[in-house]
């Protein structure tokens, strides 16, 4: 055996010094402890993590990561299983007082504490101690703090019995745009890529795959293990506020993109002039998998895409999704045929989240038609039992999405629990049904309380050895990925390494390529030269009197153009979180990345430009309710006043105990919160008279174009992008080359009409040029273009 350190250095106060001993002859993983003691047997060098001075099989980086997993297991008790059920609530590092996560440091706010950015709060020592071992991490300061702080829960957790180590996981954090849903979060200088329909609107998964392997690297730098992600749901309902992360409502594409995604990120590759120094990266047991791995957390089973009328399930008024269609079966292929069957080593994603919601007429499960009570999709047996582990045979970690078993917020309104279908029973029985069906782990609990009584429930109805044998089963799931990724040999990270490798020239680069070719070019309309482009295309009289060399496109813009940008303005609001957002007036120039002169005064400029964001509303009012309506309304994808005249009569699903039976919304009217950003595009239009106006539309959603599209020249989509990347596109520094990744719908009533588990079966909007809107259709500088993507990925509207 060799010497070790004293326990108490784990978890001292200042930085953990590491102890790093490679193998001998460079066989095998490097082991770097701080305490730990190390074992030599066969000339090899093995952590005593258990500290009994004899190599246990769960130390024994020989064998595959399932076996060493199993063993682990059997030694943990009930409480240490369950605390590996449970997930830690965000984690920012540092822990501010005014942040929306914030801890103490000795009993005292950061700002007066005198810690450092990277030291443990008092909560988090507290939940590494009761077992906690999957941290969700949110903001980090910046990498080398982000690698010392993974580095000292590591030496923290390495000191207590069995010594496993942290599997820090986070929500997306590499998107070019800002965050419209959940704590999507950054550390400062990641590589930054187009927003998922950006991403799609590339239409080539072998991007996918390099964006996936770039991420993955930055993660694990940044000590983050897990990816909750990516967003693998058919994206078919275009009102649905969560569609933008989405690779859209083709199946082919998104599932080609999920089998990319999740083999870039999971499978361990060490680029030639890289291996210095990593000997045993990959692992000699479990196939792609290593030190360069982050497991993926696929969502959200069965497909969160289809809500009533596009209704989000984070809240109660948008609890159920439909199937009018039937169209259940095309919204598992993401998932069957993509992330359960991956073509590189790892071979199958290592991870799934079922939606909050409940599937509504979906065929075969309790769907609230058989004189059931229709459940949520964790609690739903026939989708996790039946379908997920049965029928696809998945044996990976199952999680619940976040706050699915507190109990319910009084207000359907609000950003509250979900708990669908199961508000009657206890928390504690929440937790035994959802484990009866083949959950793992609950996301958003951080309380163990819960999970130790669900296991006590079912040792009295089903015997002390079935429960046991039930709560190993989830244990060495969960163990399984960390001993994939190397943890349990080498958790710790070198911060300058980190700092190094998070936003690497390289990696930075190919993500601002992605986000320039994820632009979309819908509109460019010929015009006259005088000077500068006119806004109007010369008429069939005139434009025999128009030489040829005189006529030429809208974009690309001289660089000396002067611009008009003009200021938006926002009416009161409700957030993601449903608070009250008060309206504001916006200015959309990104400043330091427009390369053009701007002016104030639309008379002096060359051009306007008009960046607006798709339509946004809100589907559910307070006011409305009591004023004795149900409190429904309408999500509108146009920007003046809605009425919804040819919606359903009454709403497919329902039933709550907070509310009347129908949720139908027929002959109701919502606007959009930014309807002035039409207004600013017509007085754009007013303003320039014969000069040109160009609109960039912020994409959330496939937004209703015929209100503004024949009074302007040209049009770009961004699906999530910086803003240097828009304005090198308009200064023609690149060719525009982005596809819609979906049909842009000619009105409400066509969105009305269609069935929100079907893509592709709404008529797409025709411009004034005679172009449609349509899946794949995007312009180049030269025309629309037709190049093999197009020809890979083609569609067939609904019905045909």
């Amino acid at each position: 055996m060799h010497g070790s350190r004293r326990e108490d250095e784990c978890q001292q106060s200042g930085e953990p010094a590491l102890l790093r001993q490679p193998q001998p002859g460079g066989e095998g993983p490097e082991i770097v402890t701080v305490c730990a003691p190390l074992i030599e047997v066969e000339g090899r060098i093995f952590k005593d993590l258990a500290r009994t001075g004899e190599l246990l099989p769960y130390e024994d980086w020989r064998l595959d990561a399932s076996t060493r997993a199993a063993d682990l297991a059997g030694r943990l008790s009930v409480e240490q299983i369950a605390g590996l059920m449970l997930y830690s609530p965000h984690q920012t590092v540092p822990a501010l007082p005014d942040g929306p996560f914030p801890g103490t440091y000795g009993g005292k706010d950061y700002d007066v504490s005198g810690a450092r950015p990277w030291d443990l709060t008092d909560q988090q020592r507290r939940m590494l101690a009761d077992g906690v071992r999957h941290v969700l991490v949110m903001n980090l300061q910046d990498a080398a703090t982000a690698a010392r702080w993974n580095n000292a829960m590591q030496a923290f957790c390495e000191a207590l019995p069995l010594g496993i180590p942290v599997n820090a996981s986070s929500d997306p954090r590499n998107g070019a745009a800002e965050a419209s849903a959940e704590f999507k979060g950054g550390a400062g200088g990641v590589s930054r890529w187009p927003e998922g329909l950006g991403m799609a609107a590339l239409f080539d998964p072998e991007r996918m795959r390099e964006c996936a392997s770039i991420i993955s690297r930055e993660y694990r730098a940044l000590g983050i293990v897990t990816a909750l992600g990516p967003q693998i749901d058919l994206g078919t309902e275009p009102r649905w506020m969560r569609l933008e992360d989405t690779w859209g409502p083709h199946s082919r594409l998104v599932t080609d993109y999920a089998a990319a995604y999740c083999d870039g990120m999971q499978t361990s590759q060490i680029p030639c002039g890289e291996c210095v120094g990593e000997a045993g990266t990959v692992s000699r047991t479990d196939p792609g998998w290593g030190r360069h791995s982050v497991a993926v957390m696929v969502k959200h089973w069965p497909g969160g895409g289809s809500g009533e009328a596009g209704r989000d399930a984070h809240y109660g008024f948008g609890k159920f999704a439909v199937y009018p269609a039937g169209n259940e079966a095309e919204h598992l292929q993401p998932f069957t045929e993509g992330a359960f069957r991956l073509p590189g080593p790892t071979g199958c994603a290592a991870a799934v989240m079922p939606y909050y919601s409940i599937a509504w007429g979906y065929e075969g499960g309790n769907d609230g038609r058989d004189g059931q009570t229709p459940r949520g999709n964790s609690y739903n047996r026939y989708l996790i039992h039946g379908l997920l582990r049965g029928h696809c045979g998945y044996d990976g970690v199952v999680c619940t999405d976040w706050g699915v078993t507190a109990d319910p917020d009084p207000e359907i309104g609000e950003f509250g629990k979900r708990c669908y279908g199961v508000e009657d029973m206890s928390v504690a029985e929440r937790h035994l049904l959802a484990i009866d069906n083949g959950v793992d782990q609950f996301g958003g609990n951080s309380d163990i309380g819960p999970i130790l009584e669900a296991y006590r429930l079912m040792a009295r109805r089903d015997g002390q050895r079935m429960a046991r044998d039930r709560f190993e089963a989830s244990a060495t799931r969960l163990l399984r990925t960390s001993f994939r990724c190397g943890l349990f040999e080498n958790p710790y990270l070198d911060p300058e390494s980190s700092t190094a490798t998070v936003g690497r020239a390289d990696f930075t680069s190919t993500g601002k390529a992605a986000q320039r070719d994820s632009l979309v070019l819908l509109k460019n309309r010929p015009v006259g030269v005088s000077g500068v482009a006119g806004s109007r295309a010369p008429s069939a009289d005139s434009a025999a009197n128009v030489s040829e060399s005189a006529v030429h496109p809208t974009l690309p813009l001289t660089s000396d153009a002067t611009v008009y940008v003009p200021t938006l303005h926002r009416e009161d609001s409700l957030s993601f979180f449903r608070t009250p957002v008060a309206a504001h007036d916006v200015d959309p120039l990104r400043v330091d990345s427009c390369p053009l002169r701007r002016t104030h005064d639309p008379r002096k400029a060359d051009v306007a430009v008009v960046f607006i964001e798709s339509p946004l509303s809100n589907p559910y009012s307070v006011d409305d309710r009591e004023k004795g309506g149900n409190g429904y309304l309408p999500l509108t994808l146009q920007y003046r006043p809605y009425t919804a005249r040819t919606a359903r009569q009454r709403s497919i699903a329902s039933g709550d105990f907070r509310e009347s039976a129908d949720r139908g919304y027929r002959d109701k009217t919502n606007r959009a919160v930014n309807a002035s950003d039409l207004n600013a595009v017509l007085q754009a239009r007013a303003d320039m008279e014969e000069k040109p106006v160009i609109v960039v539309v912020r994409m959330h959603n496939p937004a209703v174009l015929a209100e503004f599209e024949p009074y302007v020249d040209a049009i770009i989509v961004d699906f999530g992008v910086e803003q240097d990347a828009v304005w090198e596109l308009l200064t023609g520094a690149f060719a525009p080359s982005g596809l819609l990744p979906l049909a842009l719908p000619t009105d409400m009533e066509a969105v009305e009409a269609h069935c929100e588990d079907l893509p592709f079966d709404y008529e797409p909007y025709a411009d004034t040029e005679g172009n449609a809107y349509d899946f794949g259709y995007g312009m180049s500088f030269g025309g629309v273009i037709d190049d093999d993507r197009t020809h890979r990925y083609t569609m067939k509207r609904g019905g045909e």
